[in-house]
């Protein structure tokens, strides 16, 4: 497409030969639906807002506007960005009924914003219901889409490799977190060209020190760092979402166990998908019973969250992160943090050795925690084993792509690299 561009001088005549040209911003938008994406994204924002041929139109979505999951939103407005669209979905977290019914009533909200924005292209993060939507409507209406962090595995039945393939193959623009990510795609018959290994956003701030300070943490948690303290999130697997409760259970006792024994834990929300709501009721009733040296939030916030895992850094600190979220296996090794992974939902995704996977069991986990909080060898692997997700400077490299990619139907037409010849039966 040929830019659109302004020919002017100062007093406002337009000329023939003209003075100054001033070129129009590329408008980005940006969509969000979740607490967790939002602070992967915070560097993709960031980046976009910096570069002189770019300004961002952000979207939120899902649990941001959500009371019942900390509000979100805040964060969003104590970063310095500007909302530029609230979305509402009506969300119960309580069955996979509701998740097919927010699909569909996001699609309709996202498509309206989309037509009133009008953007050159849209970002839209992962595997989440919220980011499906809007990559169904961004793709519908022409507008160049581009997905982060596809390619990905997480094969434990959270339903979340179906939702992040479709991404893929509906959006036009990857930017994956490692290679072999970036090989998956490729394998799905994805022209090179679109492809990105930019490595994990997040790591952009963790790398800058972007997050709470010790001082900050042990004051806004009410934390004693001379003892052990564990971080603690689990979701439900969205298709055994009727066992979320019965998954939880071994958890919490557990943690029970765990904090007899002198450990803090601080526990935090799941997110807001089928059987969140079934946690969240039990989350509250075990943090009802007062269990000292436990604490129960319904969200710590990025800078919060990092500055917990970052205690693994100190000197005689003992930390470890616990649960079955995406970040115990994506954001701790930056921190050098022990991990105990529990059951099957991030099976296959991409691992440093600094997890422990465990079952669905309350002495396995104990055992787990424990191992990551005392044995001084495994310790010293997560200290220094290497991230299998840092490349460097993913926002800006995304950023660069958004601001050069040629906007033209090469971007919009997608071409299948994979021509299914026959050999001698089906070649692959």
């Amino acid at each position: 497409m040929a830019p659109d561009y302004a020919l002017e001088d100062g007093g406002g005549k337009t000329h023939e030969r003209p003075l100054i040209i001033r070129m129009k911003k590329r408008v980005i938008a940006i969509f969000t639906g979740n607490r967790a994406e939002y602070g992967l994204q915070y560097p993709i924002i960031r980046a976009v807002d910096k570069h002189p041929d770019m300004e961002y139109r952000l979207l939120v979505s899902g649990a941001h506007l959500d009371p019942n999951f900390g509000s979100t939103l805040q964060e969003i407005h104590a970063d310095g960005f500007r909302v530029d669209a609230e979305i509402k979905i009506a969300m119960d977290a309580g069955s996979l009924f509701a998740t097919a019914q927010a699909i569909g009533s996001g699609v309709l909200a996202i498509s309206q914003a989309f037509a009133e924005m009008k953007p050159d292209l849209a970002v839209i993060y992962a595997d989440r219901f919220e980011g499906l939507a809007a990559v169904i409507a961004a793709s519908q209406m022409n507008i160049p889409t581009a997905h982060v962090e596809g390619g990905d595995l997480t094969e434990g039945g959270a339903l979340d490799d179906s939702v992040r393939h479709a991404m893929t193959k509906l959006a036009h623009l990857h930017f994956t977190t490692n290679q072999q990510a970036t090989n998956r795609i490729l394998a799905m018959g994805e022209e090179p060209w679109r492809v990105h290994t930019v490595g994990f956003p997040a790591i952009d701030l963790i790398s800058e020190g972007r997050y709470a300070k010790p001082d900050e943490v042990r004051e806004r948690l009410g934390l004693d760092l001379a003892r052990p303290v564990v971080l603690f999130t689990q979701h439900s697997v969205t298709t055994e979402f009727d066992q979320a409760t019965a998954q939880l259970m071994p958890s919490l006792q557990a943690i029970e166990e765990l904090a007899g024994e002198g450990v803090q834990v601080v526990l935090t929300y799941p997110n807001n998908d089928a059987g969140g709501r079934a946690i969240i009721q039990a989350l509250d009733a075990f943090g009802a019973r007062k269990i000292k040296g436990t604490s129960v939030h319904r969200s710590l916030g990025r800078s919060l969250y990092h500055g917990v895992l970052a205690l693994a850094r100190g000197a005689g600190l003992r930390v470890a992160c616990v649960g079955n979220s995406s970040s115990g296996l994506k954001e701790t090794p930056a921190f050098g943090c022990p991990t105990v992974n529990i059951g099957s939902r991030q099976e296959g995704r991409l691992r440093g050795q600094n997890v422990i996977d465990v079952a669905y069991q309350a002495g396995a986990i104990r055992d787990g925690v424990r191992r990551c909080l005392f044995d001084e060898a495994f310790r010293e692997v997560c200290r220094t084993a290497p991230n299998p997700y840092w490349l460097g400077d993913a926002g800006p490299k995304i950023a660069e792509v958004l601001a050069t990619v040629a906007l033209d139907q090469n971007l919009l037409r997608k071409r299948m690299t994979l021509r299914g010849e026959v050999r001698d039966g089906w070649f692959r």
